[in-house]
Parts: C-alpha cells; sequence; structure tokens
C-alpha cells in the first residue's frame, strides 16, 4: 500500500516559515508582502480559489487585496487596472483568476503584468527564464509538486518521468523542472499511442488532464511515485486524474484529491509573493 504524501500537512509546514519570515520583513524593513487578485465575472469556481487565496494571505501576515470586476468588464479596463497595480509599490504580486470571460485576451492580460510581479510565473519573460535555467518565478502547482516529490526522500535525479498533460500551467512546466533536476523525462497527452505501456516506465508520474479516475492500476509501475493534480467536480465531490484506491494498491507515493497538491499551490503562491516582496530590500 502507498504511503501518502500530506500536502495539507507539508503546506502547512511550508505557511508557518512564511509566517514567520513575513513577520521578520516587517519588523527589520517596514515591508509588508502585497498581493492583489483580481477576479473578473462570477465563475463559482474561481470564487473559491480567490476566497482560499485571500485567507491564506491574511494567516500569514500578508496584505491581500481583491478586485472583484463585473464579467462584462472590458478588456481596456482591465489592462489600465493592472498599469496602476504595477506602478504601485505596496503590491508585490498580482494574480488575474483564469478563466477570464471570452472577450478578453488572457495572453494580452498575462503580458501586461510586470514580471517581477508576476507571482503565477505565467509571463513569456517567466517562462523564458524557466526554460533557460535562470527562473525568477516558477509557476505555483509545479513547484508545489517538486517540493511534494522532494518531500517523499526519493532523488529526482537519474529517475524515469512520465508527465501526462501538456498545459501550459502544469504539463510544460513540470516537465521542464523535472528535466532540471536530472530526470530522464516524457510528455504524454490525448494524441500519445499505447499511453499505459508509457505510464508503467514511470519512476514519477505526474497526471495533469482533467479526466476523472482516468488513471488505473494498469497504468502505474511497482513502487512509482503518483502526484495527482486533477481536480473535477463530480457530483459536488472534487476527483482527481487517478483511480487513488487502486493505484494506491501499486505505488510507493500517492497525493489524495483533495488535500494533495493543492494546497501546495496557494502555499507556492504566498513564497513567491514573499520572494517578490524581498527584492524591496
Amino acid at each position: 500500500m502507498a504511503n501518502i504524501i500530506d500536502g495539507k500537512s507539508i503546506a502547512a509546514k511550508i505557511r508557518e516559515s512564511i509566517k514567520t519570515e513575513v513577520e521578520q520583513l516587517k519588523v527589520k524593513h517596514n515591508i509588508i508582502p502585497g498581493l492583489s487578485v483580481i477576479l473578473v465575472g462570477d465563475d463559482p469556481a474561481s470564487q473559491v480559489y480567490v476566497r482560499n487565496k485571500e485567507r491564506a494571505c491574511k494567516e500569514a501576515g500578508m496584505n491581500s487585496n481583491v478586485l472583484r470586476l463585473s464579467a462584462d468588464t472590458t478588456e481596456q479596463e482591465l489592462l489600465d487596472i493592472i498599469e496602476k497595480l504595477n506602478q504601485d509599490d505596496t503590491v508585490h504580486g498580482i494574480l488575474v483568476q483564469l478563466p477570464l470571460p471570452k472577450h478578453i485576451n488572457e495572453d494580452k492580460i498575462i503580458n501586461a503584468i510586470s514580471p517581477e510581479k508576476d507571482v503565477d510565473g505565467f509571463h513569456p519573460v517567466n517562462c523564458g527564464m524557466l526554460l533557460t535555467g535562470h527562473a525568477d518565478m516558477e509557476p505555483c502547482t509545479p513547484k508545489g509538486i517538486i517540493k511534494l516529490i522532494e518531500e517523499t526522500g526519493q532523488s529526482i535525479a537519474g529517475k524515469n518521468a512520465v508527465v501526462i498533460g501538456r498545459s501550459n500551467i502544469v504539463g510544460k512546466p513540470i516537465a521542464i523542472m523535472l528535466l532540471q533536476r536530472h530526470a530522464t523525462v516524457t510528455i504524454a497527452h490525448s494524441r500519445t499511442q499505447n499511453l499505459a505501456e508509457i505510464a508503467r516506465n514511470a519512476d514519477i508520474l505526474v497526471v495533469a488532464i482533467g479526466k476523472p479516475h482516468f488513471i488505473d492500476g494498469n497504468y502505474v509501475k511497482e513502487g512509482a511515485v503518483v502526484i495527482d493534480v486533477g481536480t473535477t467536480r463530480v457530483n459536488d465531490k472534487l476527483c482527481g486524474d487517478v483511480k487513488f484506491d487502486e493505484v494506491a494498491e501499486k505505488a510507493g507515493y500517492i497525493t489524495p484529491v483533495p488535500g494533495g497538491v493543492g494546497p501546495m499551490t496557494i502555499t507556492m503562491l504566498l513564497e513567491n509573493t514573499l520572494k517578490a516582496a524581498k527584492r524591496c530590500i
């Protein structure tokens, strides 16, 4: 039976040290890390994520400012708000909650955020720095995944890692970050042939496809580290991409959903905001 990688308790431990650093920054340099989150429209899942981010910020002693905008906000209005936040010295991190309404170009909005304040790590400058091994702001979910794998005590170097999913938010960046830690990386996706066979070669299997319970025991090597990034709501219950009970019989380590990757994503957002604030020293 697999060891469960408890993202909740790992995140709690990291948040305690972030809280201590925030306090020191306040006392020694009179700087309070500030995160501004922009939410456009009333997508229910986005509202939950934003509330969680707001609460986490406050618990860490950071300034949290949530700008809730109506769904009919124009692209130009949003660009103007971002420009103001770029110029505001009390704001160290800017996050625009995705998805945005269809009339707003997401790429244009992400590109408008100052790379130094891009705590999501989505700006093309930060993506380029990640690719070339000079990452300044690593994207939050992949950064959290690396910490979860490291927490198992298993070395990444020399291992076969398979990433199922190729999104810009998780799949591509986590593949790069595993490669930088000397894993041999395969990226698989919806058009990959013999997917189960490829997945069974993985010492580290990261699944980020958004298809609930898609990965069963047939995809998993005995003793593998399995990271489930999926979060799909089915009958009002959060489900991962992995059939947990079946895969846990074969895996060496596995993340649950909820309570695995999710808490780490918000924790890494706090870490990135702190990092951005420390540049002001």
